[in-house]
């Protein structure tokens, strides 16, 4: 599968965006998708995840802020984020594992990442 994530932006804080992320292919319904973020300077980290089955997770730093949600007929996924901080500020990818859950880790496929920044 190929992912390409848009809707980033400027946005002051306590604004909204919604991140989506379109994938290619007939089978996208059978991938669990996740978003991760990469500030300037710091490591690549988990954000959200929904599976191929339905489940979701979210980073507990999150949580009650952001929304992951799928349409399988338009192949993607998107990420409503409202009440964003500074410190959401990041490169925002999405990315993709064959079935499996929600966990944090072990995706196969990535896209391209979309900038977030939020200003105080």
């Amino acid at each position: 599968v190929q992912l390409q994530a848009s809707g980033g932006g400027l946005v002051q804080a306590g604004g909204s965006l919604r991140l989506s992320c379109v994938g290619s292919g007939r089978s996208f319904s059978s991938y669990t998708i996740a978003w991760f973020r990469q500030a300037p300077g710091k490591e690549r980290e988990f954000v959200a995840a929904f599976s191929w089955s339905g489940s979701t997770n979210y980073v507990y730093f999150v949580k009650g802020r952001f929304t992951i949600s799928r349409d399988n007929f338009e192949n993607r996924v998107y990420l409503q984020m409202n009440n964003l901080k500074p410190e959401d500020t990041a490169v925002y990818y999405c990315a993709a594992r064959l079935r499996g859950g929600v966990a944090e880790i072990d995706y196969d496929y990535w896209g391209q990442g979309t900038q977030v920044t939020v200003s105080s």
